[in-house]
């Protein structure tokens, strides 16, 4: 076998022009689908770090109604759905790919929030003790709440930086007053995101799809809820999980879990359900690949033709060495050596067309990425793929030369000139 390769790279270095004209379309072929396997592989990281953001890894459980998020806004607790307990929490960390759990209220768009004379159209939230660590946000200056807070009944709040910049222009807002349904609230701290995460936007729908454009977030704590709006309310759930491949089983096993505990009468139509934003992924992800599988296989097209000259130029190489094989087969080589060589011939030449095409189509990927801005992410199983297709076509295309080298009978190969 050892020999065999030495003969081939031994042809291919004394045929470079017809070896490298040869091996044209197998390079072409590679490097095509290398380049497009790259660019789907880019574009599905793409999408999946736009919808889950900079990964903090967590999911939002919330109450259904039949299809549709229970409307906290015009209807206390329903009849049969009970306020999440602390045991329930202990119970809820305890189940498989749960890192961690908060409990908030929300509404995403406050009304009665007021500064002064300007109005706030953010987005509202009653959070417990862990909920900042767990979505990520960290102090920027002031404090966070204390158990104090809660026991007291202090109206403090906290707001991220888009709400600070929306309300004060710039100006310092710890100690300053704010007015949520006609109660006066103290801001006694802001907070920022750990992980700033800034999705791509390539065109309209990207932007309504990923684009926040709230005025920020105001936070109280959740002991301060009913104060606000004067009745019980059921809990959202943030759900961390322990990578972003957990995220969706952990929102469905926690989202189980309180249907099951949570709510008396399960015909009644409410249910717990995790907003899975990895199946939202996936099917964007399925969307775009659909496409340019296509592509690969018009770019495979590419592998049959380079395939066929692999063929056609191993049929003149049998006709060109008719005289070494009737001599081989003279003195004692035996069908099946010859067979062997001609396809270790044909394997070492696509093969080294298949290398060539994997660097030219890393080349290439790196290079749209540079010029058309497009997301570009390099699979191994790819390029492995890719080498050892192009020596499966090289076996299959010069098996048909071959066989003719090792059939040729010896005297009429002899005689040939």
């Amino acid at each position: 076998m050892l020999e065999n390769i030495q003969l081939a790279f031994q042809g291919v270095w004394n045929h470079k022009l017809r070896s490298f004209l040869t091996m044209l379309g197998i390079i072409i072929g590679i490097a095509s689908i290398i380049t497009i396997v790259s660019t789907i592989k880019g574009t599905n990281e793409q999408i999946k770090q736009n919808l889950i953001g900079s990964g903090n890894n967590t999911v939002v459980v919330s109450l259904y109604q039949n299809e549709n998020t229970y409307d906290m806004d015009y209807s206390p607790l329903p009849k049969g759905v009970n306020v999440i307990s602390e045991d329930t929490v202990s119970e809820l960390e305890k189940l498989r790919d749960v890192e961690g759990i908060s409990l908030f209220h929300a509404r995403t768009y406050a009304e009665g929030v007021y500064y002064r004379n300007s109005a706030f159209n953010g987005k509202l939230f009653g959070v417990d003790g862990n909920y900042f660590d767990l979505y990520g946000y960290q102090l920027c200056y002031g404090r966070n709440f204390t158990q104090k807070d809660s026991d007291d009944s202090r109206k403090v709040v906290i707001l991220d930086t888009k709400a600070v910049s929306t309300l004060f222009s710039g100006q310092n807002p710890i100690g300053q007053t704010i007015e949520i349904k006609s109660e006066p609230f103290t801001v006694v701290g802001v907070v920022a995101q750990s992980k700033v995460f800034t999705p791509v936007i390539e065109s309209i729908d990207d932007y309504y799809t990923y684009m926040d454009t709230s005025s920020g977030c105001v936070f109280l704590p959740d002991a301060l809820w009913p104060v606000v709006f004067r009745y019980d309310e059921p809990q959202s759930v943030l759900v961390k999980a322990g990578g972003t491949d957990t995220m969706t089983s952990a929102g469905k096993n926690v989202a189980d879990y309180l249907t099951g505990s949570q709510i008396a009468d399960p015909s009644s139509g409410y249910s717990y359900r995790a907003e899975d934003l990895l199946e939202q992924a996936q099917q964007l992800q399925a969307m775009s690949s659909s496409t340019n599988k296509q592509l690969i296989w018009i770019a495979s097209i590419s592998l049959l033709v380079g395939g066929i000259g692999v063929m056609n130029i191993m049929l003149v190489t049998v006709t060109e060495r008719t005289s070494e094989i009737g001599l081989k087969k003279a003195i004692g080589a035996k069908k099946r050596r010859i067979l062997r060589q001609f396809l270790t011939e044909a394997a070492v030449l696509t093969t080294l067309g298949g290398l060539i095409g994997v660097l030219a189509g890393i080349g290439l990927a790196k290079l749209l990425s540079q010029v058309m801005g497009t997301p570009t992410a390099i699979s191994m199983p790819a390029i492995l793929v890719a080498v050892l297709f192009s020596a499966v076509i090289g076996i299959l295309f010069g098996l048909l030369p071959a066989t003719k080298a090792a059939n040729m009978n010896p005297i009429d190969a002899l005689r040939r000139e």
